[in-house]
């Protein structure tokens, strides 16, 4: 398992629901790239509302614009690993945007590791 601490890159992906890659959901072809590339985690938050570069309001309130709602894929890793990990997303990413933050990692644990932590049993971030 990646041990990871300390300072990090937040890799942001924000692409539309719909986006495919190959007959399947692009986000899904992303997070099996990060995980086929070592990094130490990825995780999917679907959006209710947004819109980009089209200008374009996708929202879940109103049936009739309910599709192709906005969806960030976020990948936490040393920086080394992230930016070497771009070059696959120039390849898949065709419409949408990519972002880079620095961040700080405070815990990275999984499941059944530190279960002597107070509160923390069972809890998994990212």
């Amino acid at each position: 398992m990646t041990r990871l601490t300390g300072s990090a890159l937040r890799l942001t992906v924000l692409i539309g629901e719909n986006d495919t890659w190959h007959h399947k959901p692009l986000y899904t072809e992303i997070v099996h790239r990060a995980h086929a590339a070592g990094l130490a985690g990825a995780s999917v938050f679907r959006g209710i509302e947004g819109f980009g570069a089209s200008s374009r309001i996708h929202t879940s309130r109103l049936l009739s614009l309910s599709e192709d709602l906005p969806v960030a894929v976020v990948v936490v890793d040393t920086e080394e690993r992230v930016r070497a990990f771009l070059p696959q997303l120039d390849e898949l990413v065709t419409e949408g945007m990519v972002t880079l933050d620095p961040c700080e990692v405070i815990r990275y644990a999984g499941r059944g590791e530190n279960q002597g932590d107070s509160g923390m049993k069972g809890k998994n971030w990212l």
